[in-house]
């Protein structure tokens, strides 16, 4: 008889390590609460920008770019910083990655606003935004990757590949 497959629990955790398997026994209520005070405080900081730097439906979404593209460089800060250099408390990662980081960059909002700026007879605009962003993004996380390796002095040793 054949099993059905067991669905992941958690597809950011590797159950070969016994680390993050043992992150899966402690009680999730704490966790799932930073998240959500991460996610909050991070959607807060990407409300104040979008406030701060509106934009007309045909005009480019500054706010939402600079969000997302700051937002992935930080992502390459965090992951060298707590995968790298520093052994996180378990609660840190899920609170600055999965909640405030998160919460702070969207998807959502970067397709409704492309799909705002062809409604409103701005295809060029949501071409460049739409591809803009996609670049910038990736290349901010490889910024944010390289620069704190080269910081923190463990750039040489990722750089041999």
């Amino acid at each position: 008889m054949v099993q059905p497959e067991r669905p992941p629990i958690d597809p950011d955790v590797d159950l070969g390590i016994a680390r993050q398997r043992a992150e899966l026994r402690v009680g999730s209520t704490s966790l799932l609460a930073a998240i959500a005070v991460g996610g909050a405080v991070g959607a807060l900081a990407r409300h104040g920008l979008a406030v701060a730097l509106p934009h007309p439906p045909a005009g480019f979404p500054w706010a939402t770019f600079a969000v997302n593209v700051s937002g992935c460089l930080l992502i390459g800060v965090l992951m060298v910083l707590i995968t790298e250099l520093w052994r996180a408390p378990r609660l840190v990662r899920p609170f600055l990655g999965v909640g405030v980081l998160g919460g702070y960059t969207t998807f959502s909002t970067y397709a409704v606003e492309v799909q705002q700026a062809v409604a409103a007879g701005a295809a060029r605009t949501a071409l460049l935004y739409l591809a803009g962003t996609l670049v910038a993004a990736l290349v901010a996380v490889r910024l944010g990757l390289t620069l704190t390796r080269l910081a923190t002095g463990t750039g040489r040793r990722w750089s041999r590949g």
